[in-house]
């Protein structure tokens, strides 16, 4: 169950649920409880993939937006329940993935050819020769392609969906290599690194070569999956020279050998195929929720935005229209509880009006202590329209309405940021929160905005 306990901290929190299991840092007290084995973690997966599918509480037009990604979760689930399990080569063109897939299948299903780049799209071919015959083999195109930006991103995809991949190089890595071989390995999927065209090195080569890339790939693959591989029988013209001396050209055979491959392929398999393949829908499947939850919280703060636009404009105009200060702040403090309300319900966590109130009470003081300035603005402008009529009123009434306006729009903002985080201000507290999100907003932009709007549904109400 090695693979299993290397990969267990990048499962998503609710399979690890399931399991029984823990994220710690210390990998060694994450046990599973009960022990399980790969029928269980297959068992496990399938359940998993089918509630993610029959999810009722999942918007109809998040489905429709990743309609692929659910496409991909049901041929998963048809894999698994198949017993099937994939494996897909990887690497830059020309280092002889296609003629390795041949090799491992002992016939001519891939495509090789002397152009660069021959392989254009993904090709998948069953592994008779394994004993269940559920394993299938899968070609990607290079991943330096040159104009195959397109391929190269199907490889990549390929690669992150897969059970087991063989990242195929010809000699030591090259920068491109390395980094590609990063990527895939950040997609914590099983890796072989497979040295391909073996031949051309002699045995003290390839000692060195096998230890240069030991000392590069630490961390990133174990020392038992790198192997040395002869994808092509090739002919070499040699010298030989006779007993008397004489020296004759001949041909030497250099034969295919991927016997190395296949043992480690097997031996993997073998103790752990269920759990490869119970893994790798696993994490797709983790990674999807966290697309669709991703995809929902943005609904949920479009409509939020929304919302907190329509209160914006609401309490500016109620300010703007009062002629009494003391009023102005009591209504404005109604209005925020009020819009904390709807943002909460909103977001499927319901608060009391005094919960709400509450929350309006941190947030505004937090802004009193953060832009006092403004507030002063907001007091001004109570006074002159108690000594002022008609335009000046109109003025001095659209300004205070703007500060309102903005004093809003930070409320619901740092109150949509609570409720996303479940009632709660994290690490960072009421005032940084608060701090954060008056960072984010233009102040003289959203004030001019806000007065521009209030003038002119103040002015189209006199003339009415």
């Amino acid at each position: 169950m090695e693979i299993w306990k290397n990969v267990q901290k990048h499962l998503p929190d609710w399979l690890l649920n399931n399991i029984g299991a823990s994220k710690t840092d210390d990998l060694a007290e994450a046990q599973p409880v009960p022990p399980t084995t790969g029928e269980t973690h297959l068992q496990l997966a399938t359940e998993s993939l089918r509630q993610l599918l029959e999810d009722a509480r999942i918007p109809d037009s998040i489905r429709t937006s990743l309609s692929d990604d659910y496409a991909q979760v049901r041929s998963m689930l048809d894999k698994l329940e198949h017993g099937h399990l994939h494996v897909a080569v990887f690497g830059r063109v020309s280092v002889g993935k296609s003629s390795l897939l041949n090799a491992l299948l002992g016939k001519t299903a891939f495509s090789v050819s002397v152009l660069h780049g021959e392989t254009r799209s993904v090709n998948m071919q069953q592994w008779e020769e394994y004993a269940d015959g559920g394993i299938f083999l899968i070609d990607t195109p290079g991943i330096n392609e040159i104009d195959g930006e397109a391929r190269e991103k199907m490889a990549h995809e390929v690669a992150s969906r897969t059970d087991l991949l063989l990242f195929v190089i010809d000699s030591d890595l090259t920068d491109v290599e390395f980094q590609a071989l990063k990527t895939v390995a950040a997609s914590h999927r099983p890796l072989l690194l497979v040295v391909n065209k073996a031949d051309r090195y002699t045995e003290d080569e390839q000692r060195q070569l096998r230890s240069i890339l030991r000392t590069r790939t630490q961390g990133i693959i174990a020392p038992e999956n790198i192997v040395f591989t002869t994808a092509q029988a090739s002919r070499q013209t040699v010298v030989f020279v006779d007993e008397k001396g004489q020296e004759r050209e001949g041909i030497r055979e250099r034969p295919l050998n991927v016997t190395a491959l296949k043992s480690r392929l097997w031996d993997i398999v073998e103790a752990e195929g269920k759990t490869l393949a119970a893994l790798n829908a696993s994490l797709f499947a983790g990674n999807l929720s966290n697309e669709v939850g991703q995809r929902i919280l943005a609904i949920k703060r479009e409509l939020g935005e929304k919302t907190i636009r329509l209160y914006c404009l609401g309490k500016g105009i109620a300010v703007a229209l009062n002629p009494i200060p003391v009023a102005d702040l009591i209504a404005a403090a109604v209005i925020d509880a009020g819009m904390i309300i709807h943002l909460s319900r909103l977001y499927g966590l319901p608060i009391s009006r005094g919960e709400a109130g509450d929350l309006v009470r941190t947030i505004l003081a937090q802004m009193l202590l953060l832009m006092g300035t403004v507030w002063a603005v907001h007091l001004i402008s109570s006074a002159l329209k108690l000594g002022t009529g008609g335009l000046s009123t109109l003025i001095t009434g659209a300004t205070q309405g703007a500060v309102a306006w903005y004093s809003t729009l930070v409320v619901g903002r740092v109150a949509e940021q609570w409720l996303a985080n479940g009632k709660s201000w994290g690490d960072a507290g009421p005032k940084l929160t608060v701090q954060q999100i008056l960072d984010t907003l233009d102040r003289d932009s959203v004030l001019a905005e806000a007065r521009e709007e209030i003038v002119t549904y103040l002015r189209n109400t006199v003339k009415g």
